[in-house]
């Protein structure tokens, strides 16, 4: 699955979440997701937190198969800038 599957898998979650920041799941080479407000992308920006994965670990973590408190402290993902926004898109597609 790439990032445009991902995206579209989760857009109707992302849509009616109410959720009001923006966060980036990259990929590296394989791409990045953007959330903006209830707006999704595949498209590169600045956003107020990026969380940095592999696409599989971006697989498993919206399928629900990887907790994402676990692949944060086994180091599967790395968090830069505003943790409380990655921490309310847990909640979100957790």
């Amino acid at each position: 699955m790439g990032v445009q599957q991902i995206a579209d898998q989760i857009k109707s979650k992302v849509e009616s979440a109410g959720f009001d920041r923006s966060v980036k799941f990259d990929t590296g080479a394989d791409g990045v997701i953007v959330i903006d407000g209830a707006t999704i992308s595949t498209t590169d920006q600045d956003t107020d937190c990026t969380i940095r994965l592999s696409l599989s670990d971006l697989e498993d973590l919206i399928a629900g198969d990887l907790s994402p408190t676990a692949a944060f402290m086994t180091g599967k993902i790395k968090i830069e800038g505003d943790m409380s926004v990655a921490m309310a898109l847990s909640q979100l597609i957790g």
